[in-house]
């Protein structure tokens, strides 16, 4: 499998290395990087050249890194079934900048897509409907971006004396504790009951 994937590596390299960023073997796939203004030309090019045939579509997902300058990447894997063969690219983009949507290369980049831009906030220009996914009409922020707070800012429940859902602050309803996170086989500091036998 990694001869091929070798091979498929330098074929890309040969063929499309004005605009392929780096190429590199791991996991079992062949992962390639590629700038945000060349991504749709190396999907199409995965998809419809022989040697690739990159035609299964498998999912597209961002990922946070908050201290770079380009925040996000836009990661796609794609799947050849005439060679058996993975693929995941990969592109840099900014916080405010946009990415062309690879809904006209991959139909099923769509809904992809919009839970990209619904989680981490990465816009997707020609996108047929980029519109929020999974969270509610009136949500604000981005809750997969590292920066964003673990609780929320405001929480969603039915109010049954109003007979309507409400949105309310956060409140948490617990004091602060102090948690040691030690289990008792790692030896805490203090004596568990029963471990006065132990000495007998």
């Amino acid at each position: 499998m990694s001869t091929s994937l070798e091979e498929l590596s330098i074929y890309l390299l040969e063929t499309r290395g004005a605009i392929v960023a780096s190429s590199a073997i791991s996991f079992g796939e062949l992962n390639v990087e590629v700038s945000a203004d060349n991504f749709i030309e190396l999907l199409t090019f995965l998809r419809d050249d022989e040697r690739c045939k990159f035609i299964s579509f498998i999912d597209l997902c961002g990922v946070d890194y908050p201290a770079r300058e380009k925040r996000f990447d836009v990661v796609v894997h794609l799947l050849s079934p005439v060679h058996n063969t993975r693929i995941r690219v990969k592109t840099m983009i900014g916080e405010d900048e946009t990415i062309a949507s690879a809904t006209p290369v991959f139909i099923g980049a769509d809904w992809f897509e919009r839970e990209a831009y619904d989680l981490y906030g990465i816009l997707f220009s020609g996108h047929p409907d980029l519109r929020r996914l999974l969270t509610d009409y009136g949500f604000e922020g981005y809750p997969l971006r590292k920066d964003f707070p673990v609780t929320g800012y405001v929480e969603v429940r039915y109010d049954d004396t109003v007979k309507r859902v409400v949105y309310e602050p956060v409140q948490l309803r617990q004091e602060f504790r102090n948690f040691d996170f030690l289990s008792p086989w790692e030896g805490t500091d203090y004596v568990l009951p029963g471990d006065e036998k132990k000495s007998q």
